[in-house]
């Protein structure tokens, strides 16, 4: 039975943000995660305490917990991972371990870097066009994750004047135009967290055409003295909170609007005025937000001792009977929130190296088949059990002399890798 990881998420997040400081970033926690949760199963000793640590809940939760997540994919978040190592490189513990990943994770010999590149696009909707990592000869394995989203608001905001992030906001004179929220659909709220104290809130929401599934994109900010990780950790809190919050109702940490002074601050502006209300206590709250549309690539080097993947390139050293192997570790990260949706995409990746063999010779053929040549079709036909070979065994099924080529068809062209 699988169990709520949005905390050893977060956990995880926090490590990860403060590696990559408070500049302007994106990044997916959950994509490196995912990646030290399937590597997890083959650590044992200090290794496997080390990425419990870092995981934020024991290897069999974090593991199984990766399987479900991948075993039923969200329909607004596209998942894949893959495991791909160099042929010869195997051995019995890495087929083991190899085993155990989960059904839809894509496994095979080691990709050219073309093929990871097309592996990356094709996964993130094209938003990620290269792959993180650069195979070189001395490669062994890589182990891959992406996650991708591209989500059309529930209500589309509505546009609104740069001036209105008032007269605190350094952005409001470089910009000329940002986002107001509609008069429905969005949440707006003001809330009280431990981490950074009061902030502001805003929630815009998909939705899958029955309804049935969403995203909730949440938009948390804190007094410009706040440090970014303790804004982030709020912001996690209180996502995973409103996601569970029903609409109608009022999330759990909101501050009411009457016990907060009237007036500006650099989080919002307060005013109070006359009006018919049907509220019981004749005190009524409205609350709208503005934003400004905001884009970010970026790659981070996930090498880190506290990340975890100095763990996992232990892990497949013991694996593969190579202890010190090297390794690198990278995301790729995008994302786009704008007028009327958001998209966002990750690309995970972590490669195990070896040094490179003793130099030597090789011969290499290429076969021409470039004159009239002969081709047998031939049936085989073995029995389960070892039993002896059924009646269509080695019969020659058809058979062709080939003196006439053909052109490539255009539409084969284009055609994309078998394994792909």
């Amino acid at each position: 039975m699988t169990t709520d990881i949005s905390a050893p998420v977060a956990h995880y997040a926090d490590r990860l943000h403060a590696m990559i400081g408070d500049g302007h970033h994106v990044a997916s926690p959950l994509g490196a995660w995912l990646l030290l949760a399937l590597a997890a199963p083959a650590a044992t000793g200090r290794t496997r305490t080390a990425l419990e640590e870092v995981l934020g809940t024991d290897v069999s939760t974090a593991a199984e917990n990766a399987r479900a997540l991948l075993a039923e994919p969200h329909p607004l978040v596209r998942s894949a991972t893959a495991f791909w190592h160099r042929p010869g490189s195997g051995t019995a513990g890495l087929a083991g371990w190899q085993a155990t990943l989960p059904g839809p994770t894509a496994t095979g010999p080691l990709p050219d870097q073309a093929r990871l590149d097309a592996w990356a696009r094709e996964h993130t909707l094209g938003l990620i066009e290269a792959f993180p990592l650069t195979v070189t000869p001395e490669v062994l394995l890589i182990l891959a994750s992406a996650l991708a989203t591209r989500i059309s608001w529930a209500e589309p905001f509505e546009v609104a004047p740069a001036d209105a992030l008032g007269s605190h906001s350094a952005w409001a004179g470089g910009l000329s135009r940002v986002l107001r929220t509609p008069g429905y659909g969005h949440r707006c709220w003001i809330a009280d967290t431990v981490w950074a104290d009061t902030v502001a809130v805003h929630a815009a929401p998909a939705r899958t055409a029955d309804g049935a599934a969403g995203l909730l994109v949440v938009s948390v900010a804190a007094a410009p003295d706040v440090p970014a990780g303790y804004v982030l950790a709020a912001a996690h809190e209180i996502a995973t909170a409103a996601a569970r919050t029903p609409e109608r109702e009022l999330p759990a940490q909101r501050r009411s609007l009457f016990r907060i002074p009237l007036g500006e601050s650099p989080l919002w502006t307060l005013r109070e005025e006359p009006t018919y209300t049907y509220a019981p206590d004749g005190r009524e709250e409205r609350v709208t937000a503005v934003l400004p549309c905001w884009s970010a690539h970026s790659r981070h080097d996930l090498t880190a001792p506290g990340l975890g993947f100095s763990a996992v390139a232990g892990v497949f050293g013991e694996l593969l009977d190579s202890p010190g192997l090297g390794f690198e570790a990278a995301q790729a990260a995008m994302a786009r929130y704008g007028r009327y949706g958001f998209e966002a995409a990750a690309v995970t990746a972590f490669a195990s190296a070896a040094s490179l063999p003793p130099e030597g010779v090789a011969r290499i053929a290429e076969l021409r088949f470039g004159h009239p040549y002969a081709v047998v079709a031939v049936a085989t036909d073995g029995r389960a059990g070892g039993g002896a070979p059924g009646p269509w065994h080695g019969v020659p099924v058809f058979s062709a002399w080939v003196a006439a080529p053909e052109e490539l068809p255009e539409a084969d062209v284009a055609g994309r890798y078998d394994d792909e």
